[in-house]
Order: structure tokens, then C-alpha cells, then sequence
């Protein structure tokens, strides 16, 4: 694999390994778009739910749209970490942390419910807009990045 060339976008070939400074940063570069997507989905959001439902509507969308942000920025470090450590622990750390984080959202969302919280249909669509917005934002994202090259030219 080569590095870009001078002047050229792309990514580094070699991230710092665990425990050097900025290892799991350097993992993590797909995340700024997806976050100014979200960021920007709640600007708008949020006021248009407290225009039409008021302020718990407005704090439905807020609490959904925070959820997906959070729920995404577990998985990336939790899979950032493994990667840093070792990359054969990536697919066991990222079902695990899958698995926990539906269990309980699984249980914390039963305990909202059975409040009868009327900001839940709002919160239920605004999980859905931003699942929606952040999944289009890294798609655009790793669409956009270019790939690493091998340069066949080298004998080894």
C-alpha cells in the first residue's frame, strides 16, 4: 500500500498502533460528517417539533436525536479500541457492544414507555430521521474517501 501523494487527500496508511498518542483518533475520521449532519437535523428539528408539539415534542426529538448520536459513538470507539489493541478483536468487541447497547436501549425504552411520556412518538420519529441522516452522512463520507492503493511496481 502507498501513501497519498504530496498534495493529494486520502488517508494515512499507518495508524499509531495502542497506546501511542492518537491511535484511536485516527480510527475515528468518519465521524465529523455524520455529527454535523445530526447537528444540523436538530437545529432544524427541534424547533419545528416545539412549534407544532410544543416543548415536549421538542425534547422527544432532542432525546432521539442525542440516543442515535450516542448509540453511533459507542460503537465507533468501543471498534476503535479493539482495532488499536488488536484487529482480531474488532468483530467480538463490535458484537458485544451491539448486543449491550440493545439490551439496554431495549430496557431503558420500556421504562419510558411505561411512563406514558407523550414525547415518545416524537422521540421514535426523530431516532428514525437521524438514523436516516447519519447512516446517508457516513455513506457520503466513505463514498467520497479515497481507498488505499497497493503499489504492485514493488518487488518483494
Amino acid at each position: 500500500m502507498t501513501a497519498p501523494r504530496a498534495g493529494e487527500p486520502g488517508l494515512s496508511t499507518t495508524a499509531p498502533r495502542a497506546g501511542e498518542p492518537g491511535a484511536i483518533r485516527a480510527r475515528l475520521p468518519h465521524l465529523r460528517l455524520p455529527l454535523l449532519a445530526c447537528a444540523a437535523l436538530a437545529v432544524v428539528a427541534v424547533p419545528v417539533a416545539a412549534w407544532l408539539r410544543g416543548a415536549t415534542g421538542a425534547a422527544g426529538v432532542a432525546a432521539g436525536i442525542a440516543l442515535v448520536i450516542v448509540s453511533y459513538l459507542i460503537s465507533s470507539f468501543s471498534v476503535a479500541w479493539a482495532d488499536a489493541v488488536h484487529p482480531k478483536l474488532i468483530m467480538s468487541v463490535g458484537l458485544i457492544t451491539y448486543a449491550t447497547k440493545i439490551v439496554i436501549l431495549g430496557v431503558v425504552m420500556a421504562a419510558v414507555a411505561a411512563t406514558g411520556w407523550p414525547g415518545l412518538p416524537d422521540m421514535g420519529v426523530a431516532i428514525i430521521a437521524a438514523v436516516v441522516v447519519w447512516t446517508g452522512a457516513h455513506l457520503t463520507w466513505a463514498l467520497r474517501t479515497p481507498l488505499p492503493r497497493v503499489d504492485r511496481s514493488v518487488d518483494y
